[in-house]
């Protein structure tokens, strides 16, 4: 199953990129991997719902064609480690070629990629930094790959 993590706004370099680049190299192979990254950004200076809107189109036509969506908010389920990788597993044996995560921008996301959504995930109650939702994600992904295969890296 491929990864994809779409974004919006643009991560440059710094220890934030370096550490995403870490996990996201780790998934390589089977039974997840690669992640690729997507990211989108609005360039006209739109505001509030327009803005919102504008990010959603964006996000939307970025996903890869069949891909199951997750939509990244903190109105979203919380899962546990062990529930995402079980997540992910039973979408890939059931044939689902790719999962795309999506990042919003600051405002949150438009109403239309939250009803195209397979799944809306919170990473928790407190608010994160976008770039750092970035690491936090590759991370999880890693450690979902890691339990799906048996890798000991995932102690629980």
């Amino acid at each position: 199953m491929r990864l994809s993590l779409l974004a919006v706004g643009r991560l440059r370099g710094g220890p934030m990129a370096a550490l995403y680049d870490d996990y996201a190299g780790r998934l390589r192979g089977q039974p997840l991997g690669p992640l690729a990254l997507r990211e989108v950004e609005e360039k006209r200076p739109l505001a509030g719902d327009a803005l919102k809107q504008r990010e959603a189109e964006l996000l939307l036509a970025a996903c890869p064609a069949g891909a199951r969506l997750v939509a990244l908010d903190g109105g979203g389920r919380a899962l546990s480690s062990e529930r995402l990788a079980e997540t992910l597993g039973r979408w890939r044996d059931e044939g689902a070629g790719e999962a795309a995560f999506a990042i919003g921008g600051a405002d949150g996301h438009g109403a239309a990629l939250l009803a195209r959504a397979d799944l809306t995930l919170s990473l928790g109650a407190m608010t994160w930094p976008h770039l750092l939702v970035r690491v936090m994600l590759a991370e999880q992904l890693f450690r979902a790959d890691s339990i799906l295969s048996g890798h000991p890296y995932h102690r629980a």
